[in-house]
């Protein structure tokens, strides 16, 4: 079905415009500016890129880990549409090998039915470094072993992600993962400079929620925080949620970082777009206190972010433009994951979102089709 719009203003992933025709067919934009057709549907308010967000534990009232089911891809797909997700990667934290199996087994079908939203699948573990385990079950953290390479290895789950220690994965494994078309991330680590660098010369593009759970910068040791700030070609990841990095260190991280090469992620758990308070955790709870995520053993249990909210926070609390603030929750992302996203344009796909003043997201389009409208 052609739908034709007229959108007061539009951010196209490169520019801000205002009074732009677009037309929408196949889910895809086949023409954007020029006359606009004679039933164009007026658009108050910024078009703009659908967000894209690689590190999504859940939403919606369900965990992947908890719940390994095309049916918990859904709710998490529906949850952060509200909140202009329109590009997510499923994320497995470190848990056992029948539980992973159980996750690709999910992302494929997921694929092959075409639930909105979902591009592949994130395993963040199992092979980390235990003292920088952060929320994960030290008892499921282990070596890279065939049972997990066989995973890795399949080309049913779209786009691979897989964050690990690099102290405990070798240079040889890491390229061997990127040979398979594995985009690797480091993090949850506690691994110095050398070993961290020698990671991103053997292909590691990445870096998981950067300064949470890896070895800081010493005057003597760049760490892993060191390292991620001066590997210029690897992207990294920020939770900007207010309790994961405070708004200097987010700003140094932009200082020190080219440009299009930090991107915004939520790590959110099943809570967001929930009334539910509290879920399990393996055997423990986290608990939510406003936009708060604990566990009751202390620490950090994900967070409760949404990827407009991320937008908001950064733009707000470090001054960052906000074409540029999108441009970090869309474009970058897809630029990572190495997809054309993150664009409206001529042959693009029409993911997009629809915001008011306030940043608050009225509608959102999967591939040309409304999965949210705030009316």
């Amino acid at each position: 079905m052609v739908q034709a719009f007229i959108a007061q203003q539009l951010f196209d992933g490169e520019q801000l415009l205002k009074d732009v025709a677009l037309t929408v067919d196949g889910g895809k934009v086949i023409s954007l500016g020029g006359t606009p057709a004679a039933d164009a549907v007026r658009l108050q308010g910024l078009l703009a890129p659908g967000l894209i967000d690689v590190q999504v534990n859940g939403g919606g009232g369900a965990l992947f880990n908890n719940d390994t089911s095309v049916n918990a891809l859904g709710k998490m797909s529906a949850a952060h549409a509200q909140f202009g997700t329109t590009g997510f990667m499923p994320t497995l934290i470190t848990d056992q090998v029948d539980v992973m199996q159980k996750a690709a087994d999910a992302v494929s079908a997921a694929l092959k039915e075409g639930v909105p939203g979902v591009l592949g699948v994130h395993f963040e573990g199992p092979h980390l470094s235990a003292p920088k385990k952060g929320t994960h079950e030290e008892c499921f953290i282990r070596p890279l072993s065939d049972e997990e390479l066989a995973i890795y290895a399949r080309d049913d789950l779209g786009l691979k992600m897989v964050t690990l220690a690099p102290e405990n994965v070798s240079p040889e494994d890491i390229a061997r993962l990127v040979s398979l078309g594995v985009k690797v991330c480091l993090g949850h680590s506690n691994a110095d400079g050398k070993t961290a660098a020698a990671a991103v010369a053997a292909g590691a593009s990445g870096f998981t929620h950067l300064y949470n759970a890896m070895s800081p910068l010493h005057s003597r040791d760049p760490g892993m925080v060191g390292t991620a700030l001066i590997s210029d070609d690897c992207w990294c990841g920020l939770i900007v949620d207010g309790h994961h990095v405070s708004p200097e260190a987010i700003t140094l991280a932009l200082k020190a970082k080219p440009r299009g090469k930090i991107m915004l992620v939520t790590d959110a758990m099943s809570l967001v777009g929930s009334d539910e308070q509290s879920f399990p955790l393996f055997n423990r709870i986290v608990t939510r206190d406003g936009d708060k995520l604990t566990s009751n053993t202390g620490e950090l249990a994900g967070s409760h972010l949404d990827m407009i909210g991320a937008v908001r926070n950064i733009r707000d609390w470090c001054g960052v433009e906000l074409t540029e603030a999108l441009r970090m929750a869309a474009l970058y992302p897809a630029e990572y994951l190495g997809f054309a996203g993150g664009r409206i344009a001529e042959g693009a796909a029409a993911d997009m979102i629809l915001m008011n003043d306030d940043l608050q997201v009225q509608k959102t389009w999967i591939g040309g089709q409304e999965v949210f409208s705030a009316g």
